[in-house]
């Protein structure tokens, strides 16, 4: 008789618990590299060996380049306890690549936890695939709950092959956002909101935020100070500090629990949340 393997506790998730980041690892396979919102702080890299930050990674992977990476991973380390992915796009505007890659991570490892990190605008038709896929948390980042403050830090956003920009676009965003967290809370995922504080245009509007997606259900919220991107609208803006951050943090935890261990990882990161290690490597 085959034992089948026990899946990981949910709260093994490193990213979602602080105390899980210490012994359990993380693996992000890039193999979305399509966006379909421009974020002002955001330039997405494909082949970057140099900057750590979220939208960048060595290469990106197709799905069976990205499983021979992870089954070769696993075969060198045993504290990974969750796949996840993070871009460098949205894995929702590259939904088949998406599926496929964790369709097959969960046939093959079905006792990894499985993540997913989105700004939500494609979520909402798809919850049920990921789920099927094996999906147990998912991250929904949301910069503003005020259209008026989303207009200013999204450029663009496309939706069924049409761009909207200004109002309507953050309009369109907020309300997919909404619908997704509720969605993915219906059917028992655990929702984590990551928000980019961005000096000058959401910082006020920080509690506004965790007041509405501790509303909408989400079970924890990641506030990140933004890494001023070259060739970006807010290029110029300045990082928070560490003491703002801490303020931020203290004044919104009463809506929403809140996570202070994040380490602002790339879209191919691999190990431990300390380590500085990628996966594009694995796959060569």
């Amino acid at each position: 008789m085959i034992k089948l393997r026990e899946r990981r506790s949910l709260d093994q998730h490193p990213c979602f618990h602080g105390k899980a980041s210490a012994s359990w690892g993380r693996v992000h396979l890039p193999v979305a590299p399509d966006c379909n919102i421009q974020c002002n702080y955001c330039n997405r890299l494909y082949a970057c060996v140099n900057e750590s930050r979220p939208g960048v990674t060595r290469s990106v992977l197709k799905p069976a380049e990205a499983l021979t990476a992870l089954n070769r991973l696993l075969q060198q380390r045993a504290d990974i306890a969750v796949v996840g992915i993070a871009g460098p796009g949205d894995p929702l505007c590259d939904l088949d690549r998406t599926l496929e890659t964790l369709r097959a991570v969960h046939a093959i490892h079905p006792e990894l936890l499985i993540c997913v990190s989105t700004n939500g605008l494609n979520l909402p038709g798809h919850i049920d695939e990921l789920v099927a896929a094996g999906v147990t948390h998912v991250t929904v980042t949301v910069n503003a709950v005020d259209p008026h403050i989303g207009q200013q830090i999204y450029s663009s956003v496309t939706e069924k092959h049409q761009t909207y920009q200004g109002l309507e676009a953050a309009n369109i965003l907020l309300g997919r956002q909404e619908e997704a967290v509720a969605g993915l809370k219906q059917r028992g995922l655990m929702v984590k909101i990551n928000t980019v504080v961005l000096p000058g245009i959401n910082t006020g509007h920080i509690p506004a935020i965790a007041a509405k997606v501790a509303a909408w259900g989400a079970d924890t919220m990641n506030c990140i100070p933004l890494i001023p991107v070259h060739d970006t609208p807010f290029a110029e803006l300045e990082t928070p500090t560490e003491a703002e951050m801490v303020y931020i943090r203290k004044s919104i935890s009463g809506h929403i629990p809140q996570i202070y261990h994040c380490r602002r990882c790339r879209a191919d990161a691999v190990g431990l949340l300390c380590d500085n290690d990628t996966v594009g490597v694995l796959a060569l």
